[in-house]
């Protein structure tokens, strides 16, 4: 029996733009089972972003509730907020987030040096080797490839062995080839490790190594489809594109 890594109940976020209210979320209600990979997909600006970062704490909602475990964010301080994110989520930018002053062992120790605690070696060995960055661990991020900068971001979300780990676009910058192999090792934190991830994406290729797609438009989930395939996840967005066109147009 599965056990919810977040549960999101009636999640509602209003932003004031120019003196008008945008609804980028209204009212979703989701649950990510723990040891499942989910993609979260959706045409721009249907809520996708502001999911993840209100799921991970980085944004507070209007109205609604987000647990991670048991513990429900609106109820934390600012501080316990920060302690909670720094212990129990991983998060995976498009833009990899690294600190160039810093070597890729320092980047993915950084975390638990935050934390002030001492790194379980057996565990960071074994994420090290499962990234493939044994051999660049005294290497600057300048000095690598855009995938093995993604590498080493992934390995840093691992260091802590979160709860769940985000990724927003985590691909969006590779080539095909480097975003299979990240897509891969995410694929097998979840496999092996029974980690929880929950992926934004616009690729139906990306979507299709989840276990689960999520499509939002208009800040609420209009399908989730549970292995749905690459092929199937593009239809079902063409289809969704069409009726937002007829929808705009009536």
């Amino acid at each position: 029996m599965k056990t919810e890594a977040v549960r999101i109940e009636r999640l509602t976020r209003i932003y004031e733009t120019g003196g008008q209210r945008v609804t980028a979320l209204a009212g979703v209600d989701l649950a990510f089972d723990r040891g499942t990979f989910t993609a979260v997909m959706g045409p721009s600006g249907s809520g996708k972003s502001t999911l993840l970062q209100a799921a991970a704490g980085l944004d507070r909602p209007t109205e609604g509730q987000v647990w991670v475990g048991d513990v429900e964010l609106s109820k934390l301080s600012e501080t316990k907020l920060t302690k909670l994110r720094r212990d129990r989520i991983g998060f995976v930018f498009q833009a990899f987030n690294l600190i160039g002053a810093l070597t890729v062992e320092e980047n993915i120790l950084l975390p638990l040096r935050l934390a002030g605690v001492q790194p379980d070696r057996a565990w960071l060995a074994e994420v090290i080797d499962r990234v493939g960055l044994g051999e660049r661990l005294r290497h600057r991020p300048a000095a690598l490839s855009g995938g093995q900068q993604q590498r080493v971001a992934i390995a840093r979300a691992l260091a802590t062995r979160p709860d769940v780990i985000f990724c927003d676009e985590p691909t969006g910058a590779l080539d095909t080839q480097t975003a299979a192999d990240v897509l891969a090792l995410l694929r097998s934190v979840v496999d092996d490790h029974a980690q929880t991830v929950v992926m934004v994406t616009h690729d139906p290729v990306a979507a299709s190594y989840a276990d689960r797609v999520v499509v939002l438009a208009d800040g609420r989930i209009r399908q989730d489809m549970p292995q749905p395939g690459a092929e199937r996840i593009a239809e079902q967005l063409a289809a969704l594109g069409r009726r937002t066109r007829v929808a705009q147009e009536a």
